[in-house]
């Protein structure tokens, strides 16, 4: 190898004895190259010599220098910079370079001195500053890279200057403490710039490896807030801080603080928290922020918001629960009564109707009135059109719900023709082909599902592909469909609430054979049914068999996201629900819940 190789560099050689001047410097600059990247640094070294001699760049001195300290040649590394910077002397960097060859011998001494002479030389001029604090960087001096921006915001008295850098460098360091002071110094001088700071915060935030950001983030906040009560940039900052830590209860509390120091603006901040919480899933805090507007009074500006909010948050609480006692029914469907009663039913109560009928229909059991209230929606002659299409659809799985199959098909077809190609009139194609299977019109069903496989919501493709497989997997293999028209029915019982009627369908399916492909789903159907009876241990017993048995069929993701809300929300089992997190995210990346899952499990993991 050694042999061939010094073919090779003797061939270039020869070729550039006879080449023009041009061409000669570019063979002897590619074996020099090649003499270096294989650590043949004396060869190199003599190559970059000449080089540097003839054409004195900033690439072929740097070349040298680096060749000079892997050969341990010091005293001529010292002389090349102190030749190169007797000829350019605005090259601050230089005293760099200089310092680290004593760096390299271990001589700190000599080292600082080259290093302070650096920064002793920094002018007004801002021209040498970002090579400099860059050659620092590169040499690891990352508090001598700090003090050069320092001392050239000193020189020219610009208490602004380098911001970006000198954050940079301080979050190479690990000085979180300096990093966020720099950013609360900039909006001392700068409050206007607050948008950025937080955009350049989060960015940070998401970057660093462990909590010692976030950690310096917060003690610089809460003394500065302490030393300065008063500074609206400070409190807003730390809200701000709050929620991108989802720590929305101290979220609410500063943005109290806010209101009442800054009276004039009404509990703006107050809202945001409490429309975000809600956002969220932090129902509690919300409510509590909504309550807190409605106490200043109905001439608040922001009554109308937090009245409604209130009761959209009850409605998310009441309606996550698999089981509403009729009790909590009764007292939340007399709130909507008398919040109706004071703000009345139109355009700016679309959500509350819409909540109100959901909770109605589905819960309340009276269809007919949730109906009418979806019809009273789409008679309102200002309403907009995807907003008239969204309420047909709720109100096709009302009549459905109610057993009204043709009624539901029809608003099903009419939002899939008005809106052909969007999101909306995917999920209408999906309903009507879900009301295909349970009316046993596998096929047909079948066909409209294929289409929506590659549909661009994600959702409606998911659901789609599970259907179809469901479908395509049991006409294969049972030609009379006999099983499947069981499943279906229950389904659609299941669909209507009628749980004891559905459970005996599933059953049946369950008892006719101990290897059909349907078994997996029955698994899941029946937990379901025992979380709406509120049977949660039989429920967790379910699923966990279908995912001890079936583990690599098409519910098994959605068992363990189930089994571990589940054992979360209900059964009180922490340990057991960041089992089921931690499963899904290592087993099934590519499910859908894996963003949902992999918060819950840091959440968890993190108390």
């Amino acid at each position: 190898m050694k042999k061939s190789r010094t073919i090779l560099i003797a061939c270039v050689l020869a070729s550039y004895l006879g080449a023009s001047p041009v061409v000669a410097q570019q063979n002897q600059e590619q074996t020099a190259a090649y003499y270096f990247d294989h650590g043949e640094f004396a060869q190199a070294a003599q190559l970059y010599e000449g080089l540097y001699k003839r054409t004195t760049n900033k690439y072929y001195y740097q070349r040298l220098l680096a060749t000079y300290m892997e050969l341990g040649e010091y005293r001529d590394a010292v002389k090349l910079v102190e030749r190169r910077r007797k000829s350019n002397p605005k090259d601050l960097y230089l005293y760099v370079d200089e310092g680290s060859v004593y760096l390299r011998q271990n001589d700190m001494k000599k080292a600082n001195k080259c290093f302070d002479k650096a920064l002793d030389a920094i002018t007004s001029n801002q021209q040498p500053v970002p090579d400099l604090a860059m050659a620092f960087v590169n040499a690891g001096q990352f508090d001598y890279a700090a003090r050069t921006y320092l001392t050239a915001r000193e020189k020219t008295k610009n208490r602004t200057l380098y911001f970006n850098e000198l954050v940079a460098v301080y979050q190479r360091m690990g000085d979180y403490g300096a990093m966020t002071n720099e950013y609360f110094d900039l909006l001392d001088f700068q409050p206007g710039m607050k948008n950025s700071v937080q955009v350049s915060m989060q960015r940070a935030l998401k970057e660093a490896p462990d909590d010692k950001l976030a950690d310096g983030v917060r003690r610089a906040l809460v003394t500065r807030v302490r030393e300065h009560p008063d500074n609206k940039t400070y409190l807003e900052m730390m809200i701000w801080f709050a929620l991108q830590q989802k720590d929305f209860r101290f979220a609410l509390e500063q943005a109290e603080a806010v209101d009442a120091r800054f009276p004039e603006k009404g509990g703006q901040e107050v809202l945001r928290v409490a429309d975000i919480s809600q956002k969220n899933d932090a129902l509690d805090v919300a409510a509590d922020g909504y309550r807190y507007l409605q106490g200043k009074g109905k001439e608040s500006p922001h009554y109308f918001e937090s009245r409604v909010g209130e009761l959209e948050v009850e409605f998310a609480q009441i309606n996550k629960n698999y089981r509403i006692e009729a009790a909590d029914l009764a007292l939340l469907q007399q709130k909507y009564i008398a919040a109706f009663e004071e703000l009345g039913k139109n355009e700016r109560t679309l959500t509350l109707m819409r909540n109100y009928a959901n909770l109605m229909g589905y819960h309340g059991g009276d269809a007919q009135a949730a109906a009418d209230i979806l019809d009273d929606i789409l008679e309102m002659p200002r309403l907009k059109p995807q907003v008239r299409d969204e309420v047909k659809l709720e109100l096709g799985d009302l009549l459905l719900f109610a057993g009204q199959v043709w009624d539901a098909s029809l608003l099903y077809m009419q939002v899939e023709k008005s809106n052909k190609n969007d999101v909306l009139g995917a999920m209408a194609k999906y309903k009507n082909a879900k009301l295909s299977y349970y009316n046993h019109d596998f096929e047909w069903a079948n066909s409209q599902l294929k289409v929506l496989r590659s549909s661009t919501s994600k959702l409606v493709a998911n659901d789609a592909m599970e259907l179809s497989l469901l479908i395509s997997d049991n006409m294969e293999d049972d030609s009379t469909y006999t099983m499947l028209e069981i499943f279906a029915d229950a389904d659609m019982l299941l669909y209507r609430n009628m749980l004891d009627s559905a459970w005996d369908g599933y059953t049946d399916v369950e008892t006719h054979s101990l290897s059909h492909p349907l078994l997996d789903e029955v698994l899941m159907r029946k937990a379901q049914i025992r979380m709406k009876q509120a049977r949660y241990t039989d429920a967790d017993s379910l699923l966990q068999k279908l995912v001890d048995f079936y583990p690599y069929d098409i519910t098994a993701d959605d068992a363990l996201m189930m089994m571990a809300e589940l054992n979360e929300d209900k059964l009180g089992n922490t340990a057991k629900a960041i089992e089921c997190y931690e499963k899904l995210l290592l087993d099934y990346p590519t499910s859908l819940y894996t963003d949902r899952a992999r918060k819950r499990y840091n959440a968890l993991k993190a108390r």
